[in-house]
């Protein structure tokens, strides 16, 4: 019974995002401001890969962030963070947003979360949020074995912990993270230049499997 109502709830948050996202594409299609909408987050992010893909907090996700980008993980930021980060989307769902009355133009149709739908997001995103590493606990993070994953991590956001994911999970996590990292213009070392830092993934993933959840 348990499972069925898993089940359940799956499909409808499923459900949900594709109805959402499939109306966000065509509200960006029709937008002059579409394209530097689209271009917020990067794409890739399924809702499978969500937490707790069943809860409120799931869903509430599905329901409010897909209006005006692509899905965000809530790994995107620590804890500490993502209260400030929802407080500030709001604001720009409401038309409120730091860019007056063009925030006003490109929030045009989208829907804004009630106060106790915002607290309940934030409790979610920061219940799942980036476990930050203590670096205290790795000496290795800073000598030349760990200066790819420092490196390449710290671009985007606090550098995560390696027993978040098994050595096993890691190298499909560090592939969407590449993907990532090309869409957002950050370094990838995918075309070596002169005076650039190379990147190394296969490093990247060597340090996150020796340090990995067991």
């Amino acid at each position: 019974m348990r499972c069925n109502l898993f089940l359940a709830f799956f499909l409808i948050a499923l459900n949900t995002q594709a109805n959402e996202t499939d109306a966000a594409r065509k509200r960006w299609a029709q937008s002059p401001h579409g394209p530097f909408l689209e271009r917020i987050l990067p794409p890739g992010f399924e809702p499978e890969l969500l937490p707790e893909p069943g809860s409120r907090g799931a869903q509430l996700t599905l329901r409010y962030c897909v209006q005006c980008h692509n899905l965000a993980n809530p790994a995107m930021h620590a804890a500490a963070r993502w209260p400030a980060v929802v407080e500030r989307m709001v604001l720009r769902m409401e038309g409120r947003g730091n860019m007056g009355k063009l925030m006003h133009e490109m929030m045009a149709g989208v829907v804004a979360p009630e106060p106790q739908e915002t607290k309940a997001l934030i409790a979610y995103l920061r219940k799942h949020a980036q476990r930050p590493l203590d670096a205290k606990k790795i000496p290795e993070l800073n000598t030349a074995a760990g200066e790819s994953f420092r490196v390449a991590c710290n671009q985007c956001h606090a550098l995560p912990d390696p027993r978040r994911y098994t050595a096993k999970e890691w190298p499909a996590v560090v592939a969407r993270m590449q993907k990532n990292m090309l869409w957002m213009n950050r370094v990838v070392a995918s075309k070596p230049l002169p005076g650039e830092l190379q990147l190394k993934i296969e490093d990247i993933n060597a340090f996150l499997v020796r340090h990995a959840r067991k």
